[in-house]
């Protein structure tokens, strides 16, 4: 049996597959290549060129390549641009798991895993955020991931499906022996567009609002390693494999960083002395994320090996200097 990865030639997709693949697990891949790169995947895995949104391929994909499991990238990402398109957002990101998920009970999928995110928690009023606190999304982004989640929680009651799905904070760093990492243009995640900065892509990095209630005025986010993150992932299909109950946790290592501190830390691990900007707020932006990370810890077997702001700049920096020799290279 074969576990499909959706977006798996995108950003966290391409480390889960090649975290899937160093485990020895058959694993097939679907991407519309929007955002992701072929180039990204193990050359052993089978990549399937299409949308989620289409049944009759999805439907297809399941049976010829007997999938028993679907991990779920696939999705749009960028708060700012939900916000001026949320019809797209709900369409890729709601609709088309929909559809995904139609195949799959169709199919007899046993397992699903979802990407999901802290951005359905909107402004929290108490940090850190356990998975029990409100959901009240302030982008168009966390409503759309937050219908999925209900779309999947009521799918599993009616069919059978079991799910877990797992709410992202922020997500950042590449994969250690540089596989794979964030290749995306115009890419808006702050410690990316600090890393392209250093090598020359980006003549300055913007901080957006300067005038949050937090210590140094900037907004807080709690990062994640993005092979950390994997292993969560396969931590969570361990779970479900050996039965566990259905589930949604939180992902991140349980404490925040501002984004003056991030811009430090790049500034430090590089030795580049990049320009920085203030900028207005943009729409949709939360003004801290730090996860309570209790129940993940409790019930999945996973334990982070780079919970270290330092390392996930650094891995990121080795990325970004290895497209830069890339890109020099053509």
């Amino acid at each position: 049996m074969t576990i499909l990865v959706t977006g798996g030639a995108g950003y966290i997709g391409s480390h889960m597959v090649h975290e899937l693949a160093d485990a020895g697990e058959p694993v097939a891949v679907l991407d519309n290549l929007s955002t992701g790169r072929a180039a990204s995947l193990p050359k052993s895995v089978p990549l399937i060129t299409g949308n989620t949104g289409d049944r009759a391929l999805t439907a297809k994909l399941i049976a010829e390549h007997r999938i028993d499991a679907i991990i779920h990238f696939a999705a749009s990402i960028v708060v700012p641009d939900s916000v001026r398109d949320p019809l797209g957002y709900y369409r890729n990101n709601t609709m088309n798991t929909c559809l995904l998920l139609e195949s799959a009970v169709a199919g007899g999928v046993k397992h699903f895993i979802f990407s999901s995110t802290a951005a359905v928690y909107g402004n929290p009023d108490k940090a850190p955020i356990s998975e029990n606190a409100p959901t009240h999304p302030v982008s168009p982004y966390g409503s759309s991931k937050l219908m999925s989640e209900t779309l999947l929680h009521d799918t599993a009651q009616a069919h059978g499906l079991r799910f877990v799905a797992l709410r992202y904070f922020n997500v950042a760093g590449a994969d250690p022996k540089l596989r794979t990492g964030q290749s995306s243009p115009g890419a808006t995640h702050l410690i990316k567009v600090a890393a392209e900065a250093v090598v020359g892509k980006r003549q300055r990095v913007s901080i957006y609002g300067t005038d949050y209630p937090t210590p140094d005025g900037t907004c807080i986010r709690d990062y994640i390693h993005v092979s950390d993150l994997v292993r969560a992932h396969s931590a969570a299909l361990s779970y479900l494999r050996k039965g566990g109950a259905n589930a949604i946790y939180n992902c991140g290592y349980g404490r925040g960083a501002s984004v003056r501190e991030v811009l430090a830390a790049v500034k430090r691990v590089s030795g580049v002395d990049f320009p920085v900007e203030v900028a207005e707020r943009r729409e949709g932006d939360p003004v801290s994320l730090i996860a309570d990370v209790t129940r993940i810890r409790a019930a999945l077997d996973w334990k982070p090996q780079y919970d270290d702001l330092d390392t996930i700049v650094k891995h990121a920096l080795g990325w970004e200097r290895r497209l830069l020799a890339e890109s020099t290279q053509k």
